[in-house]
């Protein structure tokens, strides 16, 4: 038992290593071969179908893991998925392929739409293969699944440039190719694998029942889709393709930034699980944890806002660093509030407040949406950062007080601090210390030395620290 969850853990982690690393390549040349307009485009196809497959799972991904988990008949949970991914995927490419018989098809947004949909349609086929694969707990085959397509895309875009012959539509061709590697690579290594006929079921009665199971997800699905590209979209509309680009480039790189948050989260579950199944609960480590990752968030605004305009210029030949100053800061200000907010879900989770966590994730998206529409007309990028850090404010807030533990109000005094420390010593590196190459380091030695000086660093807490991270 204990090896195989060491090689479960093992395939996860090589598995998102080598996605983030991949991703990170993809990116780079995308950003740096494209222009704008086109990289805006591109990414705006690439929201808006993200949204819809998405939407269109209907929650039936999660539901399908449980229950293969939980030891249903896999070939069953199999072709009832595999009808429903079927029925909705090529419904919707229909209606996207009716529309071109409106719409000018020879520029433009749409022509991307399509194309790119072909490719992400043929992901969404796959899906069935990835999650029953879950369900079965083959996490080593899982992890050759979910890579297959980004090597393909990776590697491709490498070649295209060493040949000199990277274009949109170069770009679209590959990536249409390796989304239809990943679905035959995925019935290939399931089939292989698992033994089990690949059928497409059409039990009426099954299909409503899985359905229904999946209700509660729908909400949760929706929100969390809505929320997760909403602002690219509405700038790519309302704005243009270029200020697209330039704050989805500013928006992948906050979202690389979080890493340690995504390293810290898939721990918390479990261990808060335990711990609010006893009578007496010891607050003392949640408290002193809590504190470490405000101190961990607050050092990642120092290192980004320091670093942003000589190394993004450097490495995109001055396309993405210094244009997008102002909206890298607001978006950076998010990351100690996002680390709070997972901290404070994990800890209603455990204690079975699904209901309280949905109406959170409602306030959320509304305030967030409200104020796009409201701020991207007149501060463009800026606004969009501007509206996606009110949200996690505002869910910050309400988790905070459907929270009533004693001694936890006190943390935000903790969590300003550590805001206040980073953005001052940002400030004043910058402001005094005009070469790049010193700024960042004084700027961190200049933000330990504030965190010791208003109290969020104390010798005592070292020892402390030490035992709870061993624990």
């Amino acid at each position: 038992m204990k090896n195989t969850l060491i090689r479960n853990l093992s395939a996860n982690t090589i598995q998102l290593a080598v996605n983030q690393l991949l991703g990170l390549v993809i990116f780079y040349v995308l950003s740096t071969g494209l222009d704008k307009s086109s990289f805006g485009q591109l990414n705006l196809a690439l929201a808006i179908l993200l949204i819809v497959f998405n939407l269109l799972s209907l929650g039936i991904d999660q539901v399908a893991i449980r229950k293969i988990a939980l030891g249903n008949p896999p070939g069953t949970i199999l072709s009832l998925y595999l009808f429903h991914v079927l029925l909705t995927g090529l419904l919707f490419y229909f209606i996207l392929l009716t529309g071109s018989t409106f719409i000018d098809l020879q520029g433009g947004l749409y022509p991307i739409l399509i194309l790119i949909g072909l490719g992400k349609l043929m992901i969404y086929f796959s899906t069935p293969f990835k999650q029953a694969a879950s369900g079965l707990e083959h996490f080593r085959p899982l992890a050759f699944m979910l890579v297959i397509s980004n090597l393909v895309r990776g590697g491709g875009l490498i070649l295209l440039v060493l040949l000199h012959i990277l274009s949109l539509k170069t770009i679209i061709i590959l990536f249409i190719a390796g989304d239809l590697l990943e679905l035959l690579f995925c019935i290939y290594l399931f089939k292989r694998i698992t033994r089990l006929p690949v059928n497409i079921s059409l039990n009426k009665t099954g299909y409503i029942g899985l359905l229904r199971e999946a209700l509660p997800q729908m909400g949760v699905v929706i929100i969390t889709s809505a929320m997760s590209r909403f602002d690219w979209i509405f700038i790519g509309f309302t704005v243009s393709a270029i200020k697209l680009a330039e704050y989805s480039f500013a928006y992948k790189v906050f979202e690389m930034s979080t890493l340690p948050l995504l390293a810290i989260a898939p721990l918390l579950l479990p261990w808060f699980t335990k711990l609010f199944k006893q009578d007496d609960i010891d607050t003392g480590p949640l408290k002193l944890l809590l504190k470490t990752e405000m101190i961990i968030a607050a050092l990642t605004i120092v290192l980004i806002n320091t670093l942003w305009s000589p190394a993004i210029d450097a490495v995109t030949a001055g396309k993405y660093g210094s244009v997008n100053t102002k909206t890298i800061f607001i978006l950076s200000l998010c990351i100690p509030f996002l680390y709070l907010n997972n901290f404070l879900w994990t800890i209603h989770f455990a204690n079975g407040r699904m209901k309280m966590i949905l109406k959170g994730f409602i306030i959320t998206l509304l305030v967030n949406v409200l104020l796009d529409v409201v701020l991207i007309p007149i501060y463009s990028n800026e606004g969009a950062a501007a509206a996606f850090l009110a949200a996690t404010i505002v869910q910050s807030v309400y988790y905070m007080i459907k929270y009533p533990m004693a001694g936890f109000n006190r943390l935000w005094f903790n969590l300003l601090a550590c805001i206040l420390c980073a953005v001052l010593s940002c400030v004043i590196a910058k402001t005094y210390f005009l070469n790049p190459n010193i700024a960042p380091v004084l700027a961190v030695t200049l933000y330990i030395a504030l965190l010791f000086i208003t109290a969020q660093i104390r010798p005592a807490d070292y020892h402390a620290t030490r035992k709870l991270f061993s624990t």
